[in-house]
């Protein structure tokens, strides 16, 4: 199965917003738009990686860096293409980044009840070290809480 990671551009917004709304409205967040994308890539220290799998888009990642840490803002992978090893690779492409750019630590919120994403981060190594009440409003309404998780870099 042929993976081809590139960067995320101003190009790529239409199918950046397109592959985060089929990863997360199905689980009754808000899907982000292209104009989120292009304010968040248009920040300092923001750096966004699209893949293709065989020709489609599968996913999308984007990081924040800012001194010596770093933060995954998003990575989103196309229902049709999850476990295949997409959400990997596009991990592995953030910790790459944000490494090299002099990160010792790469933060993320991921939602409570969201085990296959908390399971991948946990194999990557990343370690629960707090949690944010209520972070995550869905559309419904419900609440659910975040749990902050950490890799340290070093």
């Amino acid at each position: 199965m042929a993976m081809v990671l590139s960067r995320l551009g101003a190009l790529d917004l239409d199918r950046a917003a397109a592959l985060h709304a089929a990863s997360f409205v199905p689980l009754g967040e808000r899907a982000w738009t292209r104009q989120d994308f292009a304010e968040l890539l248009a920040s300092p220290g923001v750096a966004g990686f699209l893949l293709e799998i065989e020709g489609g888009d599968a996913g999308l990642a984007l990081c924040r860096i800012a001194a010596d840490e770093a933060e995954l803002l998003t990575i989103a992978v196309a229902p049709t293409r999850r476990r295949q090893g997409a959400g990997s690779r596009l991990l592995q492409a953030v910790v790459e980044r944000v490494r090299a750019s002099g990160a010792r630590s790469l933060f993320l919120e991921v939602a409570g009840d969201n085990e296959p994403a908390r399971s991948l981060y946990g194999s990557w190594g990343f370690a629960p070290v707090g949690s944010r009440r209520a972070y995550y409003r869905r559309v419904s309404g419900d609440a659910v809480d975040a749990i902050v998780m950490r890799l340290s870099l070093s």
